[in-house]
């Protein structure tokens, strides 16, 4: 099944220490490039998150933003007194009071050296685990939005495939009528300018003329092209790629239709080729 790479997801969980919430987007890209935004406190997982995502998509530039809230009970934290440390800054201090003659030590001020006081930690691992099992959760329903829109991008594809054949078929129609056309406006031309060749002469002529506006070799590519597309939109994997360099190779086929036109009808049907092929081309970058 195809995927689109365009897509948006977003998932939330609430919890005894609070709410978090998971928000994937994504747009065009050649190639995989994601963009994390994380709270300080969950930076280490970035890794993590990082290879799960390459895990699941091939392709896009994906926006990837965890949002986190702590409970207003859970942030009421016990605040710890590192004693022995507290005790060595003391020492310290009266140390440098006889010593030097310093002035009394400020309490607050042992209280603000760095790991004196600090604040209970919440059990983060616990917290991270349940976090990381919503991502896949919002994943799963990310990947689920771009199979859904890359159905809609299958249907619309088939479609313009389908007017193709059409106007592979109405050209292929027309050749022979051209041909004797042309055969007929050969042989007028050559009485007006009373010019006479023999059978042979005039038969090499035909053949060349005909070689000149000949597209059956190009039809017949073309159709080649559509049951090839046929089969890389039945390819359960990213095809994005693959379907881009068969637009190349319709372009080819219809560029050199257009060129040999001598005929309205073929002229025309060359047009209409150039712009269904160009609107499967428009679907085709939306495609992984």
């Amino acid at each position: 099944m195809i995927s689109s790479m365009t897509a948006y997801a977003r998932k939330e969980l609430n919890q005894q220490w609070g709410n978090a919430s998971w928000e994937l987007r994504s747009v065009n890209q050649r190639y995989l490039e994601t963009y994390i935004r994380l709270p300080e406190q969950f930076r280490s997982l970035e890794p993590i998150i990082r290879e799960r995502l390459r895990n699941r998509l091939t392709r896009g530039k994906i926006e990837c933003n965890l949002r986190f809230e702590l409970d207003s009970a859970a942030q009421d934290q016990e605040l710890l007194l590192n004693k022995e440390l507290a005790k060595q800054i003391l020492t310290a201090a009266d140390w440098i009071k006889t010593e030097h003659q310093a002035a009394e030590v400020n309490p607050i001020d042992v209280l603000r050296w760095p790991g004196v006081l600090s604040a209970k930690e919440q059990n983060l691992d616990t917290i991270s685990q349940e976090i990381l099992a919503l991502l896949d959760i919002t994943i799963d329903e990310f990947i689920t939005v771009r199979e859904r829109e890359g159905q809609a991008l299958r249907d619309l594809i088939i479609q313009r495939l389908e007017g193709i054949t059409e106007q592979v078929n109405n050209i292929k129609k027309c050749m022979p009528q051209i041909l004797e056309w042309q055969k007929e406006k050969l042989k007028s031309k050559l009485e007006e300018a009373n010019i006479e060749l023999d059978n042979s002469r005039l038969e090499q002529e035909i053949v060349m003329l005909a070689q000149r506006i000949d597209v059956a070799e190009e039809l017949d590519r073309l159709t080649t092209h559509v049951k090839e597309t046929y089969s890389i939109l039945k390819k359960n994997e990213a095809v994005g790629r693959r379907l881009d360099f068969m637009m190349q190779e319709f372009n080819r086929e219809s560029n050199t239709i257009a060129s040999k036109s001598i005929n309205a009808d073929v002229t025309a049907s060359a047009i209409e080729l150039k712009v269904l092929i160009e609107q499967i081309r428009e679907q085709v970058q939306n495609i992984e």
